[in-house]
């Protein structure tokens, strides 16, 4: 019959053994030391100066003094002395140095670390559900590298599925960044968490960048008058096929409406610049038979006498005779003033025979509407 047991090598007591006490109370002492073990420290190679009783030490592989020799063992503080046990693979004990689990795997003593595969939840300083299987509730959560770069990956079954980042404010989301529905990366914003508005969205297969949103800020024009280099242009202070024709208009000397404004009426066509120019054209009839001046008026206002021109439309044919005789001569005198033309027909004392035509003409005006 053996004298120690098989797993913790605790004495036996023998028949007719003298003082079994004495076996009885090794065996308790051994039993009161490794279960529930707590060691005061693990690798340890000096003895403490003032051991307690019942400290268990896990004995590193250089010890001294009272430990020389015993490299490796459990060291077990009893009444005035040590016990020395040799641990077994698979005993555990918690370590009070390092506040961790330990177990013995044979060769030394390491921290049980446990299998963090497949779980179905983690939560940190909250509780995750069924949703939310990693929740966390501190003030930063901080992803780094390990010497290199780092990627934070958000994967999604489907195209029609969602992967994106929801910024919520209460639990109410109003902002969200991501493949929200489709493979366009979107930025969207909401003011109550229920309607939606893409801010930015860019699309990879038609390779446009959209925007629900008018831009707004210093990147963009602050006036019709800005002209800030790098800036951008908005529409309505820019010029384009949609504006460049229609009603001109100014304020302060600056365009507000279009660029070039054509009109006709009953007295004739005009075309209106931004920059103020006003031009009027009128094909007038001149009455021969009238001496008077006679008076065509503009078919726009301007704002002071313009510049006035004319030009004839009737053909010239030659006078017919031939030798020394007085030949008859025929002028139109122009002028403009606010209004209109002035026209009258002015010709010569000798007179040819025939009747005199009346007299058709292009009339100019270049001047200013504004």
């Amino acid at each position: 019959m053996s004298d120690i047991t098989a797993r913790l090598d605790l004495p036996l007591i023998q028949p007719s053994q003298a003082q079994k006490h004495v076996t009885h109370n090794e065996a308790l002492q051994v039993l009161d030391g490794l279960v529930q073990a707590a060691l005061e420290e693990t690798g340890a190679n000096t003895p403490p100066f003032e051991p307690v009783t019942g400290s268990l030490y896990a004995i590193g592989p250089g010890p001294t003094d009272d430990w020389a020799g015993e490299a490796g063992k459990l060291a077990l503080r009893i009444a005035e002395a040590w016990l020395f046990i040799d641990p077994r693979e698979g005993w555990r004990a918690w370590d009070k140095a390092t506040e961790r689990f330990v177990v013995f795997d044979g060769t030394g003593w390491a921290e049980i670390r446990p299998d963090l595969d497949n779980l179905d939840g983690v939560g940190i300083n909250t509780a995750s559900d069924g949703t939310n299987r990693l929740a966390v509730a501190s003030a930063a959560t901080l992803l780094t590298h390990e010497g290199a770069g780092h990627q934070l990956k958000v994967n999604k079954s489907a195209a029609g599925d969602t992967a994106s980042l929801l910024f919520q404010s209460n639990w109410t989301g109003h902002a969200e960044m991501g493949l929200a529905g489709d493979t366009a990366f979107s930025i969207k914003v909401s003011d109550d968490g229920s309607t939606w508005y893409d801010a930015l969205r860019a699309d990879p297969a038609s390779q446009q960048l959209e925007t629900d949103f008018h831009l707004t800020g210093e990147a963009v024009q602050q006036s019709p008058t800005d002209t800030t280099a790098g800036r951008l242009m908005r529409a309505e202070y820019g010029y384009g096929p949609g504006n460049l024709l229609g009603t001109v208009s100014q304020s302060g000397g600056a365009p507000t409406g279009a660029v070039i404004e054509r009109g006709s009426n009953a007295n004739g066509e005009y075309v209106k610049f931004a920059d103020g120019t006003l031009i009027c054209t009128r094909e007038i009839t001149v009455d021969a038979s009238e001496g008077a001046p006679q008076s065509f008026a503009y078919s726009a206002t301007f704002v002071d006498t313009p510049a006035v021109s004319m030009g004839g439309r009737n053909g010239l044919s030659p006078i017919a005779g031939s030798g020394a005789r007085t030949r008859a001569w025929m002028s139109t005198v122009y002028e403009g003033d606010e209004t209109g033309w002035r026209v009258r027909m002015q010709q010569s004392a000798s007179e040819l025979s025939g009747p005199v035509e009346d007299y058709s003409a292009f009339m100019t005006a270049i001047g200013r509407w504004t």
